[in-house]
């Protein structure tokens, strides 16, 4: 039966520019052809007849009388017979899909030979031994590949005979010891199948295509595809392409090497990479030998050396790209059987686009285009040094990447002791609270037992730029007994550790890290890329430090200072509580007085920091309990004094007692008693732990009486400010006064007032009128009008719905995704991550973690409406988004589309922000929203 759909192309005649029909491998071998390199000559059965295969589990009508035909061709290309008894063609038949996936499927080598074409070989060749190798090979990997037989039959036999023959290495076993093996292998198949091995090449082939079709769907190539994300829109299915035999292993005058255009790790413009003499292409990859490294050919094979370096030169400048190729020797000829775009480092990537650019190999859009700007993160946190070797102890999620090492300790006042004595500390919770924040500062990472990739520990460390593994739930702590424990280890406090932010792992001991460094090739791309961009990149940052670090990170400015940050530090936090258990105004209102001068002067130095650029200063968002103990630890700690309270009771009575019922006993420790006695009287005289007791049951009462069912959609941001009213206006006049006096030292200031949570515009008029009172009060004591921006968050959906209104107050918006997510799924962030969101993004219920990956379909479409309907009231809005997703490059690309005028990140991300910004810019004429 025949087909009219066409499947098989010869590499003479297919299009090299159609990877997603006839595959990396199948398309770079049919350009390579066409451009005249010397490949094997063959041809390539396309993904189409792949799909057409997994959808019947058979190979579709008119396939094999479309490959029958192409033998026919390559036989009379090659001068040589398939299956011939004389002068055999033998064929390697190769998976290849659209996008790499090195190693995922199944190749098989040497196919064609049976009991008549091995006599053949050793006929054509004169090399028996070769023959015998050749067909050991073959018979090896078309029965784990094509017959499902393990592996390890075959293993074991050849240990079996480099044992029994004294060889140390398969080469060394001579032409009888492969005779011996290659019968043993034939008689495993005829063992594991109850078949004999066959002997018809073109059934060989038959089953052959069929098995690398399989491949496709084979678990490690689905592993990898889940892994990296590849989509059926991005690769779909693999092709088969059948290329004539070279072999590598016919003598010293033969060999077989992967190469790389330039060094994949460096990206010195230098060949690189490694080959072995007399071997074939998997003996260099399964690591059976050690091979050379391509350098030192140009002693042994000279002549070689010199063809591989002009093949290097021809492949980068047809490609415009780095190569990573494969080639065969074969008999002092070179043969290049596959080529494809090199995978390389993030230091590699920058280093070869600038150098590629400015040798004219690339277009500046190009250098701008081929790097992924997630990778730029590599370059901006310490890594784990690439040679250790440790086993986890366990996996978490990987929150914020770099690694770190250090002391572990259990709270955050600890940490912050030990950390400012100079003791590398890694912060060890269930979970972090905003309380914990000088724990943070003082911590070199952070590890969590609860939580996901946007908790709290993971957008605060993530933020300051530091490794976090959170949601690592093999880990079970014990905060009483400072000590947590995975599996049978135990550990203390005190005992070091190693985290991975990067991939989720913990480690025992010390593990070395390498620092990053900001290359000059790095300034130039991203230097490039601001050119580029419509977008502007701001960073979120809440200090002075924080302000000049994202500058370094080429920050255009502050889309997002969080105040409540201030508060958390621990000269204010008693502050802070102090104005929470205030009873009255006045006594809220001196507690607020004593932060305004700390407010201010933490303005001050970030208007510094920032000089030229905007500052956007969000005003109080959290709900006041946040900034006090639990009610839980609260209970625990009054037990605790009440249980001191009677122990001093009891010691109290003690000398009488004792008097009583054993006078000697009294006699012999009076004395020592005396002073006790004194001590304890004092003590309780000075009622201590009275006091305390009050203070902590005052505490409580307040904690119990700021209790919300849910808090996220409680007491917070804009109602607070209109509730208390003296909390936001100290904040405005501490922005305000902060300005005023840097305007008096000539400091180019740009501050923008932004209010959280708003729902209503009357909100945002009230607080509106507040700012304008106190503008007027600032200007009078200081001489100086401030002028600043006022504006709103979009985070809750009502305020989205209602942005046309909003923009009569508000001069600009900023969208707070991770909240307006939130609001929009109806999901809790963290229980969601922690329980359900992973099943529905394995399942296909959702495509992302909306929480990591802006939701385009909901959450983007009310940003869109929302940005729409506010500039028809005010053309001249600015819009930004100042929640994770600022930091994204998916999301980039659709804050874009809808005309944002700046996104902002956390600042180690915001490199990673400016290339997004570039590419959504070059590639807006392709992006089509998803539907």
């Amino acid at each position: 039966m025949t087909s009219s759909k066409k499947y098989v192309y010869a590499f003479e005649e297919g299009d090299g520019k159609n990877k997603m029909l006839l595959g990396g491998k199948g398309a770079n071998l049919c350009e390579m052809t066409q451009i005249g390199l010397n490949v094997p000559p063959g041809f390539t059965a396309s993904t189409d007849a792949c799909n057409a295969y997994l959808e019947k589990n058979q190979l579709p009508p008119g396939l094999m009388d479309e490959i029958r035909t192409h033998m026919a061709a390559l036989e009379k290309k090659t001068g040589k017979g398939f299956g011939d008894a004389k002068n055999p063609l033998l064929i390697s038949v190769r998976s290849g899909a659209a996008m790499s996936m090195p190693g995922m499927m199944d190749t098989i080598l040497n196919l064609g030979l049976n009991e008549v074409s091995l006599k053949g070989l050793i006929t054509q060749t004169g090399n028996e031994r070769f023959a015998y190798d050749a067909y050991r090979r073959f018979i090896q990997l078309f029965g784990k590949i094509a017959l499902n037989i393990s592996d390890e039959h075959f293993d074991e036999r050849m240990v079996a005979i480099k044992r029994k023959y004294g060889a140390p290495q398969d080469v060394d076993l001579n032409t009888e010891h492969l005779k011996e093996l290659a019968g043993e292998f034939l008689a495993i198949v005829q063992r594991q199948t109850g078949q004999a091995f066959p002997q018809d090449p073109f059934v060989q082939l038959e089953i052959a295509v069929g098995a690398v079709f399989r491949s496709w769907m084979g678990k490690r190539a689905v592993d990898y595809r889940k892994q990296f994300r590849i989509t059926k829109a991005q690769a779909n299915g693999t092709a088969v392409s059948i290329c004539t035999m070279v072999f590598g292993n016919m003598g010293n005058d033969s060999g077989t090497g992967v190469g790389f255009t330039r060094n994949p790790g460096t990206g010195e413009n230098v060949i690189y990479g490694e080959y072995l003499v007399n071997a074939q292409g998997e003996d260099v990859v399964a690591g059976i030998r050690t091979p050379k490294a391509i350098a030192e050919m140009e002693q042994e094979m000279p002549e070689i050396h010199r063809q591989l370096i002009q093949l290097r030169s021809r492949l980068e400048s047809h490609y415009h790209e780095v190569q990573d190729f494969e080639f065969t020797i074969e008999k002092g000829i070179l043969y290049c059987l596959q080529t494809r775009n090199g995978k390389m480092n993030a230091r590699a990537m920058v280093r070869t686009s600038v150098e590629m650019f400015h040798q004219g190999l690339i277009t500046k859009e190009r250098a701008l285009l081929r790097t992924e700007p997630a990778v730029l993160e590599q370059l901006l946190v310490p890594q784990l040094a690439p040679n250790f070797h440790a086993k986890s102890l366990a996996q978490g999620l990987s929150a914020s990447p770099g690694a770190a090492s250090g002391k572990i300790v259990f709270d955050a006042d600890t940490a912050e002791t030990r950390g400012r004595a100079g003791e590398k500390i890694i912060l060890v919770r269930e979970e972090t609270k905003p309380e914990d924040i000088h724990g943070f500062f003082q911590a070199q990472g952070i590890l969590t037992s609860r939580g996901g990739k946007t908790s709290h520990a993971a957008v605060v460390a993530r933020g300051m730029g530091k490794p976090c593994v959170s949601g690592c739930e093999q880990i079970v702590i014990n905060d009483q007994l400072r000590s947590a424990k995975v599996g049978d280890t135990v550990l203390r406090e005190g005992d070091v550790i190693t985290i991975d932010g990067g991939t989720g792992h913990v480690y025992a001991g010390e593990i070395p890290t390498v620092e990053a460094e900001f290359s000059e090739e790095m300034n130039t791309l991203l230097g490039w890329a601001d050119e580029v961009a419509a977008l502007k990149v701001m960073a979120n940052a809440d200090s002075p430090v924080d302000a000049l670090r994202a500058r370094e990170f080429g920050a255009m400015g502050i889309g997002l200072c969080r105040t409540e940050r201030m508060f958390n530090a621990t000269d204010r936090l008693p502050i802070v509580q102090e104005m929470i258990l205030a009873e009255t105004l006045e006594e809220r209102q001196a507690a607020l007085d004593r932060l305004l001068p700390i407010q201010r002067a933490d303005f001050k130095g970030i208007f510094k920091a920032m000089k030229g650029l905007p500052v956007t200063v969000r005003l109080l968002d959290p709900p006041m309990h946040e900034f006090l103990p639990t009610a839980a630890q609260l209970e625990l700690e009054i037990a605790h004094l009440h249980q001191l309270r009677d122990t001093i009771k009891a010691l109290e009575d003690l000398p009488e007692t004792l008097k009583m019922l054993n006078p000697k006993l009294y006699q012999q420790y009076a004395d020592g008693l005396t002073p006790l006695m004194g001590a304890l009287g004092t003590f309780k005289k000075s009622h201590m732990e009275d006091e305390v007791i009050a203070k902590k049951e005052k505490i409580l009462k307040k904690v119990r009486a700021l209790a919300e069912v849910n808090p996220m959609l409680g007491h917070r941001g804009v109602r607070l400010g209109i509730t208390y009213p003296e909390i936001y206006s100290m904040q405005i006049r501490a922005i305000l006064e902060a300005a005023a006096l840097c305007g008096k030292q000539g400091i180019e200031i740009y501050p923008e007032i932004m209010v959280p949570q708003v729902a209503t515009v009357e909100e945002l008029k009230r607080i509106h009128s507040y700012v304008q009172r106190i503008r007027q009060e600032v200007r009078a004591t200081h001489g100086i009008d401030v002028q600043f921006k006022f504006g709103s968050m979009l985070e809750v959906v009502r305020a989205c719905m209602r942005s046309g209104r909003m923009a009569e107050i508000a001069e600009f918006f900023s969208f707070g995704t991770n909240d307006l997510s939130q609001a929009t799924f109806s999901f809790s962030r963290e229980d969601a991550e922690n329980k359900f969101l992973p099943f529905y993004n394995e399942t296909g219920i959702l495509e992302d973690n909306p929480f990591e990956v802006l939701d385009i379909k909901g959450v983007g479409q009310l940003m869109k409406m929302a940005v729409q309907n506010g500039r028809v009231t005010n053309p001249d809005l600015k819009v930004g988004i100042c929640g994770e997703h600022g930091g994204h490059p998916g999301s980039i690309r659709f804050c874009h589309h809808i005309k944002l005028n700046y996104v902002s990140c956390s600042g180690p991300r915001v490199p990673i922000a400016r290339l997004a910004a570039a590419q959504a810019k070059l590639l807006e004429d392709q992006y089509r929203e998803p539907v």
